[in-house]
């Protein structure tokens, strides 16, 4: 498990990854990963010698299932608090709401919450545009909508590297926009690619991904909207 920026540590799994960003205080887990995500967790911080430090907190982008699944399991095996977007809170209770072609995520995430047991959960911060979490030097909470209503990146202003959850996907060398069936507006979607370069990050660092540093990702997000743009 990879060290993929100074202070953050790639959780990588098949179709997913999360991060764990780490200051002089303890961890914080962004994202809860998927099916395996605690077995990866583990093994990932012990990689690093990590597995002795305190995880302080669980940060979500955005109330997708594959990024929720483990977060209530987390904050109890931790003793961690829960930061996430107040818009995506029907998602927690395990009653979201999808419109148009993102119900066949509605219809394949009611079966995964019976079938995967998932527990609802309220977070202990929620969070709100611009809102800044005490993490290091601070990270800021950037809403970037159209995955979800309350789909949110998160800027390390330190380091200036953007965790962009499912704003974008990036493998093979590209960027790409999610299927539409994921995306409740994939219109905001794009609108949100031109808000999160205009915070002109150094780095960015995309959930569904390959192998690759934050400046790699910003390369293919800049480029993926250079295309959208004449497009």
């Amino acid at each position: 498990m990879p060290i993929v920026h100074p202070g953050i540590l790639e959780v990588r799994a098949p179709a997913l990854n999360f991060f764990v960003l780490r200051d002089d205080k303890g961890l914080y887990v962004i994202d809860g990963g998927f099916i395996g995500g605690w077995r990866m967790l583990q093994s990932a911080l012990r990689s690093e010698g990590w597995q002795d430090e305190p995880v302080r907190g669980v940060v979500i982008t955005h109330g997708h299932l594959d990024h929720i699944l483990n977060v209530t399991h987390l904050a109890k095996a931790y003793g961690a608090w829960i930061a996430a977007p107040r818009l995506d809170a029907d998602h927690y209770a395990g009653r979201p709401k999808y419109s148009g072609k993102s119900r066949v995520t509605g219809w394949l995430e009611a079966v995964g919450r019976v079938v995967l047991a998932y527990h609802k959960f309220e977070p202990d911060i929620w969070l709100d545009d611009g809102d800044r979490l005490e993490i290091s030097s601070g990270v800021q909470a950037v809403h970037l909508p159209g995955h979800t209503r309350g789909h949110m990146g998160f800027l390390w202003e330190e380091q200036g590297v953007l965790f962009t959850g499912d704003l974008f996907v990036s493998y093979r060398d590209q960027a790409r926009l999610p299927l539409n069936i994921f995306n409740i507006d994939s219109q905001q979607n794009v609108r949100s690619i031109e808000t999160a370069l205009a915070i002109k990050p150094r780095g960015v660092l995309p959930n569904h991904g390959n192998l690759a540093p934050p400046e790699e990702h910003l390369r293919r997000l800049e480029k993926l909207h250079e295309w959208l743009s004449a497009h």
